[in-house]
């Protein structure tokens, strides 16, 4: 019997102490969670102030790995992309320095003050060629034209351009080209614009209009782009979506893009 009792109480006492082991170990586990969470929400709240805190000398908050796409992706699905520079270029004294996510190359200047450019393009354009990386994303849109080109190669190309933009054939036929877009197109959609009271995207038919007169001088061929009723042409189509494709190189790295093509 006195051996039973002894059986019970060590029992008792190993179910006790386990009992306590376990209730220790889920306050510890809980109290680890709490510090854990804490430290989440103490990092969380540090990265926060300390990138906005960037606005004030970057003009946008720089977030970790991301950098400022969120505020860009921000302002072009608000559709005012133009205003929200502009209003970063006046902020920032007319040059911002953009900063991009990691896995990106879109990190560079913007810049909006007449000598800044005047540097860029006039007194130091030898000293900013486009570089393979530009030329590499737009080979497929433009091989390797004017656009695309640099030293001598641009040289030769825009010797040959500026003869050519100087004659007065040229002059004259841009001047045509231009008097008949304008009376014969333009005007004819904004009149019946007016007359039907129908809404119309003014940069969608300066764009046909630039597209068609383009097309009409470098080609000698009309899309007909800017008529009545705004057709889609498969053509205009195409080179906007190819367009819109090479602007994209330029946001996702390009052993992606590369991959994808």
């Amino acid at each position: 019997m006195k051996n039973l009792i002894n059986s019970n109480t060590t029992t008792a006492n190993a179910m006790a102490s386990l009992s306590s082991s376990s209730h220790n170990q889920n306050h510890l586990f809980f109290v680890n969670n709490i510090k854990l969470a804490e430290l989440l929400l103490a990092l969380f709240v540090f990265i926060l102030i300390y990138s906005l805190r960037q606005r004030k000398s970057q003009g946008l908050p720089v977030w970790p790995v991301v950098g400022m796409m969120p505020s860009l992706i921000l302002a072009v699905q608000g559709g005012n992309v133009y205003e929200w520079i502009s209003d970063i270029l006046r902020q920032q004294n007319g040059t911002f320095r953009f900063v991009g996510p990691l896995f990106s190359n879109i990190n560079g200047v913007w810049t909006a003050d007449p000598r800044n450019l005047e540097y860029l393009l006039k007194n130091r354009f030898r000293n900013f060629p486009k570089g393979e990386y530009f030329r590499g994303n737009v080979r497929d849109l433009l091989g390797d034209g004017i656009f695309n080109a640099d030293d001598e190669t641009w040289q030769r190309q825009r010797k040959t351009a500026s003869l050519e933009f100087h004659s007065s054939k040229f002059r004259q036929l841009t001047v045509d080209s231009l008097l008949e877009l304008v009376h014969r197109r333009l005007l004819p959609v904004l009149e019946h614009s007016v007359q039907k009271s129908v809404e119309i995207d003014l940069q969608d038919v300066l764009l046909r209009l630039t597209f068609d007169n383009v097309c009409m001088i470098a080609f000698g061929v009309d899309p007909g782009c800017l008529r009545l009723g705004l057709p889609e042409i498969p053509f205009a189509r195409a080179f906007e979506e190819a367009t819109e494709a090479t602007v994209m190189r330029f946001v996702t790295p390009t052993r992606l893009w590369k991959a994808m093509r």
